[in-house]
């Protein structure tokens, strides 16, 4: 890593339960943090690769290049009545077929439905004066001055407007959500050079090489593009991709199914889960119940006990994601008596991180008739040792972190390099990565126990969220 270069950007909350982002200052921060990883690298750069968060929607101008409402973030939840109304309507079942997506305002679909309810938006739309797509559309657009409009597959099959078996926009989603196909983006390959930015902006005109949305430039920047291979992103949440190959999968009920790269940067696809809560519970402890001083010191206190005591902790603050999706559910926990500690509670807490994972993993490999060798895993929660060697102890496989957890930039530099002639392979890339490798330690019978009582934890929190009138 030649120079990095990092600037926040504000996120924005102007009703409850909305999420927006100015699209302008997106473009501002993604500049300034380009300049100076620029200036931090002695060697001029072969190209960009772009990799963005995938779901939130931009619209704007397409002459004046200038953001005409504020973007909305994926985790936006305005559009909840409009799901539950096309899921009433029993739409469900063929969107999924389709998309491998639920029905939910995760997905961009219906944020550009609620964009273009405005009168004057929507004619202009009609007029075809406007222009809309996710993050990297609008950076590569403000990049290139307006001459390229694209996305790429992992970032399309995140609208629900895209069909994961032909790999196109699908006309029957787009009249589903009102949404005019002239608006949106050509769909190129994750990997192949589409156009070049202003030399205004970064001091050169460079390539741009590589789209990919972030947990699938992660997913491509471990190396996982063989069947079964597999990645854990620990974040706030927590990010789980299998690789499942070319052909789109099945999803389970509760999982996803999504684009991906292929070991060419082709056309590849995955399955995925996400855990809504994982380091925002250690976050939790620290911050509302004062038990930690620093999210590090987790794996300490975890360690200085045995075991939890019994205590379970079902971290559902935002209702339970995958496999569960259960929106009514809240944070739980089981197991406490007299004897119950601040450590029990702090380990019981990292465990669940483990728990999802597990779950989430054997969902996935069930439906896609795969096994797993290794898990591969980044994002700050990574660097917790202790939840790493837990982690490979339930799964009962090596868990590998790699030198730089930073994966969502490797993946995109990896896509750009291969179509610029940096590497050869994804092989040869990611040879170049060194690895902590944490080996499993336990016994078959000893995960069972484990996983008995995490699913009975999970069992009373589904009980508490269906309540009395729900059964």
């Amino acid at each position: 890593m030649l120079g990095s270069g990092q600037r926040p950007f504000r996120q924005h909350y102007p009703e409850p339960g909305w999420v927006e982002h100015d699209a302008e200052e997106l473009v501002e921060t993604t500049l300034a943090a380009a300049r100076e990883a620029l200036a931090a690298s002695r060697e001029r750069p072969a190209g960009i690769g772009i990799t963005n968060q995938r779901e939130t929607v931009v619209l704007w101008d397409r002459r004046t290049l200038r953001a005409v409402a504020p973007a909305i973030v994926w985790q936006d939840r305005r559009t909840t009545e409009s799901c539950r109304e096309l899921r009433a309507a029993g739409t469900e079942p063929e969107v999924r077929a389709r998309t491998g997506l639920v029905l939910d305002p995760y997905f961009s679909a219906t944020k550009l439905e609620w964009l273009l309810r405005e009168p004057a938006l929507r004619q202009r739309a009609e007029r075809g004066e406007l222009a809309a797509g996710t993050v990297d559309s609008w950076l590569v657009a403000r990049l290139t001055g307006g001459r390229v409009h694209v996305t790429d597959p992992t970032n399309a099959s995140r609208t629900m407007l895209y069909a994961l078996g032909p790999g196109a926009w699908d006309r029957d989603l787009l009249a589903l959500f009102h949404v005019d196909g002239g608006l949106l983006p050509a769909v190129v390959p994750s990997s192949g050079i589409v156009g070049e930015t202003d030399a205004a902006l970064l001091g050169a005109a460079f390539p741009i090489a590589g789209l990919a949305g972030d947990q699938q430039a992660a997913l491509f920047g471990q190396g996982c593009a063989a069947p079964g291979m597999a990645k854990n992103t620990y974040g706030t949440g927590a990010f789980l991709l299998l690789y499942t190959g070319e052909q789109p999968p099945s999803p389970p009920e509760g999982v996803l199914a999504t684009a991906a790269c292929d070991p060419r940067g082709g056309s590849g696809f995955a399955l995925e889960g996400s855990l809504f809560i994982a380091g925002a519970a250690i976050q939790w402890l620290r911050d509302e119940l004062g038990l930690l001083r620093h999210a590090a010191d987790s794996a300490v206190l975890a360690a200085s006990v045995p075991d939890t005591g019994g205590v379970h902790v079902v971290p559902a603050f935002v209702g339970l994601g995958s496999p569960h999706w259960e929106p009514e559910a809240r944070g739980t926990i089981t197991g406490l008596t007299r004897g119950t500690t601040p450590a029990h509670l702090v380990r019981a807490a990292l465990e669940s991180i483990a728990f999802g994972t597990r779950e989430l993993t054997e969902a996935m490999l069930g439906a896609a008739g795969l096994e797993l060798p290794r898990l591969r895993v980044d994002g700050g929660g990574s660097a917790n040792d202790w939840l790493l060697q837990f982690q490979a102890d339930l799964l009962g496989v090596p868990v590998e972190r790699p030198d730089i957890v930073e994966t969502t930039a490797l993946g995109a530099a990896a896509l750009a390099g291969l179509a610029l002639g940096v590497w050869p392979s994804l092989d040869a890339f990611v040879a170049t990565r060194r690895h902590s490798v944490f080996l499993p330690r336990s016994t078959a019978e000893e995960r069972e126990r484990l996983m008995r009582g995490w699913r009975r934890a999970v069992e009373t929190a589904l009980f508490w969220a269906r309540g009395e009138d729900r059964g």
